[in-house]
């Protein structure tokens, strides 16, 4: 099945579930805002969020060129965020919350139907109902991200947070919180099954955590890096 959605492309991923805050300044935002408020009650005010390739999310002003702009490349999937919270600023802009919902691959970007961009897309299908290989993959994520969670705070702190039970939700939970690249993010983005989603998230908090253990084996003295480069004759 096929939609056609506003596109907001931004150098993050949006996973469903998960909240994403946005300032709106742009006019061409504020006008998908507006577009999305002004829908019939009972009408699903959501957008696309999809990660950029490359290119700048801001537009440059007018007769202004910016090092790394120009005509932005998105990735194929992507995330609609629902519009949950809207507060309008003095200044025309505004404070939005929204949550992501469902996932969605990219057929085709128009560039030139609204003041911002458009894209024909087909929804990504989503798990429906238990599965025992993702339950059993989800204990194991819990204890490796509760491990990974100590590593990056202070040891003496205690670890409290719920974590859900459900392997999909904690999917992208773990994605969307843990420290990785937008690359790496994409690409879980794109798994479709969570147990897939689950195995690849072990892969790389285990990875993550090697690295850590790794830096605190090795400090560097605090004098050290407050060090000046030496002067060149």
């Amino acid at each position: 099945m096929t939609a056609r959605l506003p596109v907001f492309p931004l150098a993050t991923v949006l996973f469903p579930g998960l909240v994403l805050p946005l300032h709106i300044f742009e006019e061409r935002y504020r006008a998908l805002v507006r577009h999305l408020v002004e829908l019939p009650e009972g009408t699903p005010r959501e957008f696309g969020v999809v990660a950029i390739r490359s290119g700048w999310e801001v537009a440059p002003a007018p007769g202004r060129t910016v090092p790394g702009t120009g005509e932005v490349t998105l990735h194929e999937v992507g995330c609609t965020a629902q519009l949950r919270q809207v507060t309008e600023l003095a200044d025309g802009g505004f404070d939005i919350v929204t949550v992501g919902r469902r996932r969605f691959r990219v057929l085709e970007v128009d560039h030139h139907a609204a003041p911002y961009l458009t894209a024909e897309v087909r929804w990504l299908p989503e798990p429906e109902g238990p599965d025992e290989t993702a339950s059993q993959l989800a204990a194991r994520v819990i204890a490796v991200f509760r491990h990974y969670l100590g590593l990056i705070r202070d040891e003496s702190g205690q670890l409290t947070e719920q974590l859900p039970e459900d392997a999909t939700v904690l999917s992208h939970l773990v994605a969307a919180t843990a420290a990785l690249t937008v690359a790496d993010r994409q690409r879980l983005l794109e798994i479709d099954d969570t147990a897939a989603r689950l195995r690849a998230e072990l892969h790389l908090l285990n990875r993550e955590a090697a690295l850590l253990r790794q830096v605190r084996a090795v400090p560097v003295p605090l004098a050290e890096l407050a060090t000046a480069p030496p002067t060149p004759n």
